[in-house]
Order: structure tokens, then sequence, then C-alpha cells
């Protein structure tokens, strides 16, 4: 019969190095997940607990305490503290960390096990106080695999909840926005969204440019040049941070809710929600910056403009507003837009807007050629002149209703609510309903759009009448920015006569 010799385990702090009554460095961790008050003494207790715990053990060091205070469980990425622990246990620093649970150390198998296994490696232990699981036992990796699971599931259940949370209350029309990074706003005491004066000014200014004529581009140059301070309190503007501004229906008072998703409760990502979840919009949900008409007219120009691309064969033709005849100029022989260009040198030179299918194809694609830049703004400068010397009259009244449209949709809305709590949906009644609802908002949006675009049309009228009275006498020079203001477009009719567009619908027809 074979002899048996048992060796036995060598002392940790053999293992480590050190001598056999070297005492081990200990700290402990502690998190606690929100930034209520009740938690907050919760936070501090466990500190205090552990401190007074280490020190009391005569065969320990005390090692610190690393705390986090108000911070997710679900993922380590954020958590400062925890990272610091894990950098100095592996810098040789710690022997052994102390925690109050697993749902403190991680919330996920994942993370929980990483962590584990990275420390025993190293011959370090965590010791999970609640559930009395050293992880440097033999069986302490097998229940921290099943004790890790259902912490991770613990937190599915939490995220879950916290979803179904913030549905109901997107349902009553409770409006959720991160207002530090929402320029022209800020919450009041009560929680609700108020305006900020000074960050308003800057959102009228950004939808006055743009309708004047300039792009989202051009109006972020200017904001940065004038050293105008962004949402997120930053001094560069991007052009996309302007076309975002110009496309949020909150700053008309407005909001639609939940655009986005999280789509993995562990890592938190979220996706554009292109239907996937229910949407909520709430009309009247907090004071408006601009007006309805003028973020709906702003929307009808965002169109307009994306209709000039592609123009010309190349189909590179876009929208610019580097000059104010910059997409505005139309070829009526083949579509395509004017584009500027210079002939000659020195005082010889001169600035012409040439038609684009002309300038690449030749003849054979059009021959409308050319048509001469102070041409164009002296051409412009009679028209303004004569309508300053006329009397110009009037606008029709137009009223138009939509409160049948909104009582019925708002009677919809409540019993499809109303369903969406209750167990055991009939499916059938849902879908009848939301198809109801959907054609309901479709009308809806032609109505108001229909009623927007009278509205926006008679305050151009008001514009260009005030503008007009305003002028004490006959203009002598040109101003590209009256000209982006007031023109829609320019119709070229040949290389010597030309149609002004006004933004109001007036056409007037002017030889160069």
């Amino acid at each position: 019969m074979a002899n048996v010799t048992v060796i036995p385990a060598k002392p940790r702090q053999e293992l480590q190095g050190l001598g056999a009554t070297a005492k081990l460095r200990v700290c402990a961790y502690c998190r606690v997940s929100t930034d209520n008050e009740e938690q907050l003494s919760s936070y501090e207790a466990q500190v205090s607990h552990y401190t007074d715990y280490i020190k009391r053990n005569q065969e320990w060091t005390y090692g610190g305490i690393y705390a986090d205070e108000g911070i997710s469980g679900t993922n380590t990425k954020k958590r400062v503290e925890f990272n610091r622990m894990i950098e100095d246990c592996m810098a040789g620093k710690i022997d052994m960390v102390i925690t109050k649970s697993i749902s403190r150390f991680a919330r996920n198998t994942l993370d929980t096990l990483q962590y584990v296994r990275q420390l025993k490696e190293k011959n370090i232990a965590i010791f999970f106080e609640k559930e009395n699981v050293n992880t440097l036992d033999s069986k302490g990796e097998f229940l921290i695999t099943l004790l890790g699971s259902l912490a991770q599931e613990e937190s599915s259940n939490i995220s879950q909840i916290t979803r179904m949370g913030i549905a109901y209350r997107f349902q009553e029309g409770k409006v959720i926005v991160n207002h530090n990074r929402f320029l022209g706003y800020t919450k009041d005491e009560k929680g609700d969204l108020v305006i900020v004066p000074e960050e308003a000014e800057v959102i009228r200014r950004i939808f006055r440019e743009f309708m004047e004529g300039k792009s989202p581009y051009k109006i972020a140059t200017n904001l940065q040049r004038d050293g105008i301070i962004t949402g997120s309190g930053g001094s560069r503007w991007y052009d996309s941070t302007v076309s975002k501004i110009l496309k949020n229906e909150k700053y008309m008072g407005e909001a639609l809710l939940q655009k986005t998703f999280t789509v993995d409760f562990l890592t938190k990502k979220r996706v554009k929600n292109n239907g996937q979840a229910a949407q909520y919009y709430v009309e009247n949900s907090h004071p408006p910056i601009v007006s309805k008409e003028e973020f709906a007219a702003v929307q009808i120009e965002f169109e307009r403009r994306s209709s000039m691309r592609g123009y010309s064969k190349t189909g590179k033709s876009k929208f610019t507003s580097d000059y104010a005849f910059s997409g505005k100029l139309f070829c009526q022989n083949c579509g395509s837009k004017f584009r500027r260009t210079k002939w000659g040198k020195g005082k010889n030179q001169q600035i012409l807007w040439i038609c684009i299918n002309h300038q690449m194809g030749g003849n054979e694609a059009c021959d409308m050629k050319t048509v001469k830049e102070k041409a164009l703004e002296q051409a412009f400068l009679r028209v303004m002149n004569r309508l300053i010397m006329s009397e110009r009259t009037g606008n029709a009244a137009h009223k138009c209703s939509i409160e049948d449209n909104d009582a019925r949709l708002a009677e919809l809305q409540q019993r499809s609510m109303s369903l969406v709590r209750k167990t055991g949906v009939d499916n059938n009644e849902y879908l009848v309903l939301t198809a109801e609802i959907e054609s309901l908002q479709e009308g809806k949006k032609r109505l108001k759009d229909a009623l927007v675009e009278k509205v926006w049309g008679d305050k151009r009228i008001e514009e260009i009448m005030a503008y007009l009275e305003a002028q004490d006498s006959l203009l002598d020079k040109y101003d590209g920015d009256s000209f982006r203001r007031l023109i829609e477009k320019v119709k070229v009719l040949s290389m010597v006569e030309v149609v002004f567009v006004f933004k109001t619908g007036i056409e007037a027809r002017e030889v160069l």
C-alpha cells in the first residue's frame, strides 16, 4: 500500500514573501447606490463599521477604506474608489478586501468573477461579510458564481422597475430632461423647467438667423466668434449642435419623450427609438422659448433646403449660405441652381453667377450661361425701392379649428393608457386604438401645418411691411442680410431678366 504524506498549504504570508508572523494588510470597500440621505447615512455607517472592525483584529494591519457614494453597481467603469482599490491590490499594497455583500461589490457575474480571479492570482482574498464567503476557500468560486448570478438578476429586476416608473411618469406628461446640458432652461425648486433669459436669447438668435438664410455651419461659426457658451459649458460650436437645437421640439414648449431607450441594463447602451418602445408626446409641457409657428417654419425651411440638393448633373449640389445669393438663384431653363464664379483679374475682375448645368455640360446641357452679381444687387435695390414707394395692404384672416380632433385623440389615448396598465390586454383592441390614434395624429399634423403656413405667411407680410414703413428714404446700398430675410428665391428667366420671389409669395419681375 502506497504511503501518502500530506504537505500542508503554506501560510499566505509565506506565499507573498512575508515573514510568518507578518500581519495581513486588510482594507474594506463600501458603496451605496443612490444620493438620498438614508443611503448616505448607511454609507457613513459602513465606513465607521469597517474601520473599527479591521483595527480590532490583532492579526491585521489597517489598509484603509475605499468608498464610492451615489454610484450604480451594474458596472465598475465609473467607480473611482473601487478601481483605485484594485490598482493598489495589484501593486501589492493589500492582502485582503472586506465588503458587505456581493451586491455591494458588483451586481453582475462577469465583473464579480473577473475581479475575484484577478485578485486570486495574486493570492488576495475577498471576504463577503453577509454571505460569509472567502474567495480563497475551496468552495469560494462556486459560491461566487451562484450568488453573482442572483445579484445580476436583482440588478435586472431593479432596472425593469426603474423603466416602468419612468414609463408611468411619461404617461402622466412629466418631462425628464438633463437640464445641466439643456441650453435655454434650468429647473426650479419643484423640478419644473424654467427659462434662463440670457440663454433663451441665444436660442432665439439661432432660430432667427436660420430663417434669415444662414446655414447651421454659419450660425455655429458666428456663435463661436462671439464667445457664446454652449449648453454643455464649452466654447466650441458645431453645425450639428445648431441643427439639433433647431429640431428640438422642447423649444416650443412641447416634448417627445423616450426618443431613445436602454437595450442592455448591464452596459447601459441606449439606441434611437424607431418604434421599438412606446413614445409620448406632451403638448404645453413647459414654457416655450420660440412660438409653435416659428418652430414649424424652421422645419419647413429644413425641408426646402434639403429639396434644393442635386439640381446639377453631378448630384453634389447642396444648400450653402456663404453668400446672400447662394442657393437662391434657379435657372428657368433646366431647374439647376447657380454657382458663384470669377472672371478676369485685377480691376477687370467680375463676380458672376453661372448655371451649374451649363458650367458642367456646356450649351448642350443648358444655354442660360451667366448673370452678373452687381446687376442682381442693383435689381434687388430697384425692386425694394418700388415697394417702399408704393402702398401695399392687407391680408385676409384665416382660422382653422382642430378642437374636435384633439378631443377624440385625448379620449383614445386615455383608453390606450388604461389598457397598457391592465393585465391580459386584448391585443386586437389595442391595435385598433393605435391605428385610429395614428390616423388622428396625421390629420392633426396636416391641419397644424396648414395653419402654421398661413400664420407664418401673415407674419412675413407684417415683417416686410414693418421693414418698408421703417425706411425714411429710398435705399442706396444693397444689403445681403435684407435679401436673405425677405427673398425666398430668384427665378433667372434669361441673362437679362429675373423674378424675385418674396417669402410672402409676392413676385417682382425686374430687368438686369
